[in-house]
């Protein structure tokens, strides 16, 4: 459950009847059911919100989760693999290969932030075949699964966050979050309400839908065999450097770091835009994963394509996304109105916020009135 959440709950419930209103598809028949917007569309009030409390649908179903040997063993292989590449990075491998792999998690981080996060799955910006390209490219670098599917799961992630439909849903735990729901099959409902979501902007993408279908000869020689031939032919490179360096600790620190977004962003950090969440603001997070860390914000206004309220922040992802914009190759790029974000942090913040919280001297009176207390007490 998010923080505080029976007491959430209850305040939630008096929302509920205060709103007198109910989110369309939430019948109750049993699956997951709406808990966050995914696109500026879906919101129901003045504040980004939807127009219902969801706290109460925001649980994890107990069951016993079947295990995926396969990936379990694979992944087991790249975290020795990664580990033993830390020891040669430091004692073997040259400078050159180093170097190198760090340029290769940019590119990745980039494909994955600016690529399949900002661009196909939240449509926060549109984007020129050119930079399409690059980001197609760069995505393939980092194999975290065809941008098409990684689109698909996130959005189903925000729809649906926290229930049984959320691929990596946080109320199972803090492992569960970030690498058990890669070791064990897929809820249902995930599948589900996959099903159910308008992807045709996505199949409309034709650079988006080439990778997809030639996925499995891209991947490899993007993520693992590219990565291991370059060093090895351009400054020689030892293949057991390349391979345990250049790709194997690469890639997994990538998958980590990246990981994190679902994991300790989602547990540690304040929470100034709703702190009936448990997504939250988290500054590491934000800076290994190029502005991603910024979750609390994302959850609330997911369209923005910064993915924060603070622009350019340890946010590498907005300057690049920025950049492409001064040359044409990015466009229509959406944020959030400063006077919408005010409104949502007075009314659902924890009171962390930088700027605006309750108690402000420049708050009107008639911004106060449509502040609602619950169980407000008696002076």
């Amino acid at each position: 459950m998010p923080p505080n959440s029976k007491e959430s709950s209850e305040k939630c419930t008096a929302l509920e009847g205060a709103l007198n209103s109910e989110i369309p598809g939430n019948s109750d028949d049993g699956s997951s059911k709406q808990t966050g917007v995914l696109f500026e569309a879906d919101v129901e009030t003045n504040d980004g919100a939807l127009a219902t409390c969801t706290v109460e649908f925001k649980r994890a179903e107990k069951r016993k989760l079947e295990l995926v040997w396969r990936n379990i063993i694979l992944f087991g292989y790249v975290h020795l693999a990664a580990l033993y590449g830390v020891y040669l990075m430091f004692t073997q491998a040259k400078l050159a290969t180093t170097v190198f792999a760090a340029a290769l998690y940019v590119c990745g981080m980039l494909g994955i932030t600016g690529g399949a996060h900002r661009l196909w799955a939240h449509r926060s910006y549109k984007a020129k075949w050119p930079m399409r390209l690059i980001l197609i490219v760069f995505n393939t670098i980092a194999f975290q699964d065809a941008a098409y599917h990684w689109a698909r799961d996130h959005r189903v992630h925000h729809k649906f966050s926290e229930t049984d439909a959320d691929p990596h849903n946080a109320t199972r735990g803090f492992f569960f979050s970030h690498v058990g729901w890669l070791l064990t099959k897929k809820h249902p409902d995930v599948k589900a309400k996959g099903k159910i979501l308008d992807l045709s902007d996505l199949h409309a993408d034709r650079i988006l839908m080439f990778q997809k279908k030639h996925y499995y000869v891209l991947m490899p020689l993007g993520c693992f065999i590219l990565p291991t031939l370059i060093p090895m032919v351009c400054w020689n490179e030892s293949f057991t450097c390349a391979w345990l360096v250049a790709a194997m600790f690469r890639w997994c620190f990538q998958l980590n770091m990246t990981w994190l977004v679902n994991s300790a962003a989602h547990k540690f950090g304040g929470r100034p835009y709703d702190k009936h969440m448990n997504p939250a603001e988290n500054a590491y997070v934000a800076t290994m994963t190029f502005g991603e860390g910024w979750h609390n914000y994302h959850h609330v206004f997911p369209w923005d394509y910064k993915t924060s309220e603070w622009g350019n922040r340890l946010n590498m992802t907005a300057r690049f996304i920025d950049l492409c914009a001064k040359i044409g190759w990015a466009y229509d790029l959406k944020s959030v109105a400063p006077d919408t974000v005010k409104r949502r942090v007075w009314r659902t913040g924890d009171g962390s916020h930088e700027l605006w919280g309750w108690g402000d001297k420049d708050i009107t009176p008639e911004d106060a009135k449509d502040v609602l207390f619950i169980n407000k007490k008696e002076e």
